[in-house]
């Protein structure tokens, strides 16, 4: 039989998002309800006739409601096959009634343990025991029973108990799927708790022996990389801080798999500055990048340094985006793809989604204030596999502790200028070379194969820009010729980590030139 009738519902839940509603309509058509704790106070405050749980049970709930639910009459009643002679003997003779709906949320453990503000005690308190146990009960037994973990899957429900005293197989089974997963992400918000404890507590606990994921879906996107792939975006629900997974979506066209790519590596990049910054993504690098006075002289810089790969591009701002740099974004034969910033002005939002041709379908993305970089793990897939490592974020205190290598020290706008390139550099994927000056990227070449490639590309972008301009690597220079390349083009100076077996031959080489190099000691690849 694919219909099952619902005649007695079980609801404890900690989100009462459309519970009274919902609870009125099982009552309406004639199905007992059984409640617990705070969810049957609400449903007696509001009029409706519930039975409480410890009614059915014939037991009290004790140590503080940490039990309540875990009892044989209500287990019982879930798990019991309809159908089966012996099931139904012993529900029976020990006067356990059925139970056909489930409708259990549970304690909000993941917001708990996000708020910088609990306590090892209260985030522990958050970790439910009954509701997971009824959830999995109901989900197992779905041939018979209903389990609803969501209120968004309250009408569903309700609207076929209306037309057919009851449920539908395909629907029972689909909200089991969903509420396995819900105990799934659950449980790995739990264990993910533990091992970020355990972590903080001994280094050496930072790699589990297995390690629990959980992600939760926040759109289906119309393809991946290319138009013959599928793909999606999940998001951590721990990330609470401001980042692409946590934007605004204020206008535009439905973001792509590329769009999604390309606006995480500019919201990280312009995030590394604290004077007014822009930065211009292409294909995932920098083609662009700035710091000023002002946004709009930061973005004026940004556009610059590449107008030819800025089109079509997506921007990156580190301060609410003004009408002044909103005009200058708008100027013809300018387009833009995807704007990423901490916010708008009413009149930037205005010039932005309505001036240009592509004004209506520009995308732009809201992230509220931006903070440095945070902390947190790294994963990449491998065929079989997954890589994982802590965040890269370090730049500051790689400047900070760079040791001068050559006869002549940087000068102090130099040194300006390498702490520049050297954020930059950091975001270019590798082999890498920045070229900055003036706080503006005037030149990058990226994931070539040979350093002295990169540089030339570099220097090739830059052109005439490149004389005054100072240098960033990634990693460090094998050979000389590196040196030799940027001496060439009228570069002043080079940071870099160092580390070669001729960084002799380098330092030498940059003597010969007049061109000061600093070591950061710290290599920053971006595969």
């Amino acid at each position: 039989m694919t219909i099952r009738l619902i005649s007695r519902a079980l609801l404890s839940v900690s989100d009462k998002t459309g519970l009274v509603e919902f609870a009125r309509g099982l009552a309406a058509c004639g199905v007992e309800i059984i409640s617990t704790g705070g969810t049957r106070r609400t449903l007696a405050d509001a009029g409706l006739a519930v039975r409480d749980i410890s009614d059915v049970t014939g037991f009290p709930e004790i140590l503080d409601g940490r039990v309540k639910t875990l009892h044989p009459k209500v287990h019982g009643g879930i798990l019991a096959i309809r159908e089966h002679p012996q099931h139904q003997a012993v529900l029976h003779e020990q006067g356990i009634g059925w139970i056909d709906l489930v409708v259990v949320n549970l304690y909000p453990f993941e917001s708990t343990a996000a708020n910088s503000a609990s306590t090892h005690e209260q985030i522990i308190e958050n970790i439910d025991i009954g509701g997971p146990s009824m959830i999995r009960s109901a989900a197992k037994n779905y041939h018979d029973v209903t389990v609803i973990t969501d209120p968004a899957d309250y009408e569903i429900v309700l609207g076929e108990i209306r037309e057919q005293g009851g449920t539908r197989l395909s629907t029972r089974e689909r909200l089991a799927a969903k509420a396995f997963a819900r105990t799934a992400r659950y449980d790995a918000a739990i264990a993910a708790y533990f091992q970020k404890r355990q972590a903080d507590l001994d280094p050496a606990a930072l790699w589990p022996s297995n390690l629990t994921l959980s992600f939760e879906l926040r759109s289906k996107l119309r393809y991946g990389e290319n138009p013959h792939q599928k793909a999606a975006f999940y998001i951590e629900s721990t990330a609470k801080y401001p980042c692409l997974a946590n934007a605004e979506v204020l206008h535009g066209k439905e973001l792509s798999y590329n769009n999604l790519l390309d606006l995480d590596s500019a919201v990280n990049l312009v995030r590394e500055f604290s004077q007014p910054a822009a930065v211009v993504l292409k294909h995932n690098n920098p083609c662009g990048a700035a710091v000023a006075d002002t946004l709009e002289q930061a973005f004026d810089k940004a556009y610059e340094g590449d107008p030819l790969s800025a089109f079509g591009g997506i921007l990156g701002f580190n301060r609410e985006l003004d009408e002044a740099t909103a005009l200058r974004v708008t100027e013809p034969n300018r387009f833009i793809e995807c704007i990423i910033a901490p916010g708008y002005s009413e009149k930037a939002l205005e010039i932005l989604g309505t001036r240009p041709k592509w004004g209506k379908n520009v995308r732009l993305l809201k992230t509220g204030p931006l903070g440095p970089p945070q902390p947190s793990l790294d994963y990449r897939r491998i065929d079989g596999g997954l890589l994982v490592q802590d965040r890269d974020i370090r730049s500051d205190e790689d400047l900070a502790a760079a040791e001068v290598k050559t006869k002549r020290p940087p000068t102090e706008a130099e040194r300006a200028d390498l702490a520049f390139a050297w954020k930059v550099c950091k975001h270019v994927k590798s082999n890498a070379i920045v070229l900055a000056r003036q706080g503006m990227l005037v030149g990058a070449g990226a994931g070539q194969m040979s350093r002295v490639d990169s540089v030339q590309i570099a220097v090739k972008k830059a052109s005439e820009r490149s004389k005054g301009s100072v240098l960033a690597s990634d990693a460090f220079f094998p050979f000389r010729d590196n040196v030799d390349a940027a001496a060439a083009a009228g570069i002043t100076a080079m940071v870099q980590p160092g580390g070669s077996v001729k960084d002799s031959e380098s330092i030498a080489a940059c003597d010969e030139h007049g061109i000061a190099m600093i070591f950061t000691g710290v290599r920053h690849f971006r595969h």
